[in-house]
């Protein structure tokens, strides 16, 4: 992106109108927006209520100095990385040590020279565009690299990493959690009958229903194909079994609606799952022993007729 002034709103911090005026008339000039405070505490309501992309800061102000406002500026979690610039004296060279401390990005003696000024703000403004986009960049990939492409659930590597810190922290501190595999019935009918565009359709709304019914705390994945699995936290067998039964009988009352190019322009499927359920024991001695249990479990309800929940409790062990 070619760098446009009119895209950045900058917050100047002067206790003297006369310097407001200027730093105003300079920077509009050359078409940023620009918002004032005329001392520390309207420039801490102000950066909190605009969220400016630069700050312009007085050092030298009654009441609150600049060092103070930049220190609480850099405390606060949504505007700690605003970059500030310090306005200062040429007397006050003193106290840009301990400016830069509280984390300026750079500073500009008064009086003012534009042609400086204009060029400081605006490497600083061009450095935290870049890092900005550096961030989005990298959630992007982050987020790209835990979830399944398809239906935007997490994928099976990382809800296997989920359920091995709630197997830890069960070891750890003694507290129960469940594990939930389910299955659509006959979904290979489904892609044979309708094609793979409307099965994409069904696990996608499917997911998206299961989602709706899970706890704040409950992970949801994508283990391949149709098959997926429920990690809930701190719940005991009847928890995980209640909540399965009301996954089980919303997906069987649920009808689909989907889109199909061979003549099925309104077209609606209705499905039903299968789950199977296990909760940690503390004989379990390693995960893997859930992960089995539940799949045991859910290819039991499938055996059993289908559209079902069974569990698989942990054998005693002496």
């Amino acid at each position: 992106m070619s760098f446009n002034p009119h895209n950045f709103l900058i917050l100047v911090v002067d206790d003297i109108t006369r310097n407001l005026q200027v730093l105003a008339d300079m920077l509009e000039q050359v078409g940023y927006e620009v918002t004032f405070a005329t001392n520390g505490q309207q420039a801490l309501e102000r950066a909190k209520l605009a969220e400016p992309d630069l700050i312009l800061l007085d050092l030298m102000m009654p009441i609150m100095n600049g060092l103070e406002v930049c220190h609480k500026l850099k405390a606060d979690e949504k505007l700690c990385e605003i970059p500030v610039i310090f306005i200062t004296a040429s007397e006050e060279r003193e106290h840009l040590l301990e400016a830069f401390n509280q984390g300026a990005v750079d500073y500009i003696t008064k009086p003012f020279y534009p042609p400086e000024l204009l060029a400081r703000v605006r490497v600083h403004l061009e450095l935290k565009y870049t890092k900005d986009e550096l961030k989005k960049t990298a959630a992007t990939l982050e987020k790209l690299a835990i979830t399944d492409p398809l239906t935007g659930i997490f994928n099976r590597r990382y809800l296997m990493s989920i359920a091995e810190k709630e197997y830890q922290g069960a070891i750890n501190y003694k507290r129960l959690f469940s594990i939930v595999m389910l299955d659509i019935d006959h979904f290979k009918k489904i892609n044979d009958t309708y094609g793979h565009i409307v099965g994409d359709q069904v696990l996608k709304t499917m997911t998206k229903e299961v989602h709706s019914f899970l706890r704040k705390g409950d992970s949801f994945g994508r283990f391949g194909g149709e098959e997926f699995a429920i990690i809930l936290p701190e719940a005991d067998r009847k928890t995980a079994l209640k909540i399965a039964e009301r996954l089980r009988e919303a997906i069987a009352t649920l009808s689909i609606p989907v889109s199909n190019s061979n003549s099925h322009s309104n077209l609606e499927i209705k499905i039903t799952i299968s789950l199977g359920v296990t909760t940690y024991s503390f004989d379990d001695e390693k995960l893997d022993e859930m992960w089995i249990r539940a799949d045991n479990a859910l290819y039991k309800a499938k055996s059993k007729g289908r559209n079902q929940v069974c569990s698989i409790s942990a054998p005693f062990k002496s």
